[in-house]
This record gives C-alpha cells, sequence and structure tokens, in this order.
C-alpha cells in the first residue's frame, strides 16, 4: 500500500486493535522542540487518488494538539478511543467517531514535565499507563478524572512502560537512569530493579508468547533479551543498528520475533533464538525512525514512521517502498 505523508515528523504508530485497516499517528512539529502536535487516524483501504487506483492511506480523524506528541496508545475496550502522549505533562483522551469540536473526551494533567510513553494494559483492558520525564509512571481509568496510582523509584526520566501480555496486573517500564524496573500494580515498589544497558535505556516490551521474556532497548545501539526470573545474564543481545534504538516490539503472531528502529534510520527485523538473529533491514526513511508496530489483526503487517514525515505501511518480507 502506498505510503502517506504527515503533517510533521513522526513520533509513534499504533495498528488498532479492532479495525485491520486503521492506524493512529502521533506527529510534532520541529522535531517535537517546539510547536504543535498532530493525532491522526489513517484508514489503510482508503479510495486512491485516482479511480481504479489501488487503496491508499486516508485519514478519517485529525486533531492539532498545543504542544508536541510523542507517543499515542489505542484503547483496548472501545474501538474508537485512543490516548496521546503531550509535551505539556498531560495526557489527552481523543474518541475518533467525534468531530474535532468534541474533542479531546478528556484532559489529564498531573505529570509534571513532557510525558513520553503511554501503553493500554490489554489483559484487563480498563487501564493504561503513561511514561515521564519527571521520573514517574502513572496508572489511569479511562472513566476517571485523575490517576489511579503513581509509581516513583526511577532516578532519572522513564521513556517508556509496557504491559504484560500475559499477566493484567505486571508491567515494565525504561528510564533513563539505564534501569528497566518490573512491577505489580498493586505493590508502589517495583519487584525488579534490571540494570539492563550501560546507557539510558528508551524502549522495552514483553514477549507475547513467553510471559518471562523482556526486550529492551537502548541508546548503546543495542537490543538485550531477558529471563526476568534469572536476570543476571541476558538471554540474547542484538547488535546491528549504528545509533540508538529508540523503540523494539514483540511479534504478536511469531515466537522469538522483534521489530526495532533506530537513529540509524533503519527497522530491523530479528529471532533472537537464532544463530543468524537479524532476519530483515528496511532503510525507506530519510531521517530518525521513532515509531514501529505490528498488527495484532494481520500476520506480517509492519508499520513505521519517522522524523522524515512518512508513514510506511508493509507486509513483513516485501520493499516498504515498493507497495
Amino acid at each position: 500500500m502506498p505510503a502517506f505523508k504527515a503533517p510533521a515528523p513522526g513520533f509513534s504508530v499504533r495498528f488498532s486493535p479492532f479495525h485491520e485497516n486503521r492506524l493512529l499517528v502521533a506527529a510534532s512539529q520541529h522535531f517535537g522542540l517546539v510547536g504543535n502536535g498532530h493525532l491522526i487516524v489513517l484508514d489503510l483501504a482508503g479510495p486512491g487518488p485516482a479511480p481504479g487506483a489501488a487503496p491508499s492511506p486516508t485519514p478519517i480523524f485529525s486533531f492539532p494538539t498545543s504542544d508536541a506528541l510523542f507517543d499515542c496508545a489505542w484503547s483496548e475496550s472501545h474501538e474508537s478511543l485512543c490516548a496521546a502522549a503531550s509535551g505539556d505533562g498531560s495526557v489527552r483522551l481523543f474518541d475518533a467517531a467525534l468531530p474535532p469540536a468534541q474533542n479531546p473526551v478528556r484532559l489529564l494533567r498531573e505529570h509534571a514535565r513532557e510525558v513520553h510513553g503511554l501503553d493500554w494494559n490489554p489483559v484487563r483492558r480498563d487501564a493504561f499507563l503513561s511514561a515521564s520525564w519527571d521520573d514517574t509512571l502513572k496508572l489511569w481509568s479511562p472513566d476517571r478524572p485523575s490517576s489511579v496510582r503513581t509509581f516513583r523509584g526511577h532516578e532519572y526520566c522513564v521513556y517508556a512502560a509496557a504491559w504484560s501480555a500475559r499477566h493484567p496486573d505486571v508491567f515494565a517500564s525504561a528510564s533513563g537512569d539505564r534501569t528497566a524496573r518490573v512491577w505489580d500494580v498493586r505493590d508502589p515498589a517495583p519487584t525488579l530493579v534490571l540494570p539492563a544497558h550501560d546507557h539510558e535505556v528508551l524502549s522495552l516490551d514483553w514477549d507475547k508468547y513467553d510471559p518471562s521474556v523482556l526486550a529492551t532497548a537502548s541508546v548503546d545501539k543495542s537490543i538485550r533479551v531477558w529471563d526476568v526470573r534469572a536476570p543476571r545474564a541476558p538471554l540474547a543481545q542484538l547488535a546491528g543498528h549504528g545509533y540508538a534504538v529508540k523503540r523494539v516490539r514483540f511479534s504478536p503472531h511469531r515466537q522469538g520475533m522483534l521489530m526495532s528502529c533506530s537513529y540509524d534510520m533503519t527497522v530491523c527485523m530479528w529471532d533472537y533464538r537464532a544463530e543468524d538473529a537479524l532476519l530483515a533491514r528496511y532503510n525507506q526513511h530519510t531521517e530518525f525512525v521513532a515509531g514501529i508496530d505490528m498488527s495484532v489483526l494481520v500476520d506480517g503487517l509492519l508499520a513505521s514512521t519517522g522524523w522524515d514525515e512518512m508513514v510506511y505501511v508493509w507486509p513483513f518480507g516485501t520493499d516498504p517502498r515498493a507497495m
């Protein structure tokens, strides 16, 4: 399918858990340093540019925000509800089924600094997490005007949070303090502090098939895969990116498969259990790649966005630019 040019540099993409042809994009002017943000919902099967042309990504919802957007997440319980992480410290909830004048449907202001990461609970489905540069994480319910709980313990910016795909109360966080931490929402302190890298940890994700396996991505250019039951040494270390690894995602369909993106302007696919772990490298972007995702509904469907303002969607094993 053809690529889509966003109105500003892209920071995050998320496939809908309800509609296989729907994609959420968070973008920000001037690389997130100053200016507005944009939250966009794309219909991947939209009409082509001419009669009879192939389907083309088409915006069906677009909302400008007064500050940068660094991440976005779909609700797991409501097909048109989504959340956006803002540079002004707020989390905004949007309903893409409503007109822009009725959005955002909720504005949550509790973080003292930029909100950099969001993740919606895929098991319980009635809660989501925010990760902030104020060194904290917050647990939210979309029906409540204030956070349910605040998690403190990190010593520097928290860049990302990821819920376990199996345990409704377990999540992990990635921080500039060089640790990844595992938490249980019923406990205010982390259950595990993992000295994951020698540099800042920017992203992490849980294996969808093994609830004890966690991948971390770092400024040190590497991805490490851990068994949190025996965390003294990583199960695997994946080296291949030339600069900091911005995001990492485990496949929802294929055990051991990961997707990563980097400031080296590439997207990589890996199988951490294989001797030759690097499965594919994609270089469709001409600037930093900041957002990636894999569809839960369509096996092998990938998406990426970057500071070149481009959004690409393509099946694994094909060239994103040839679609």
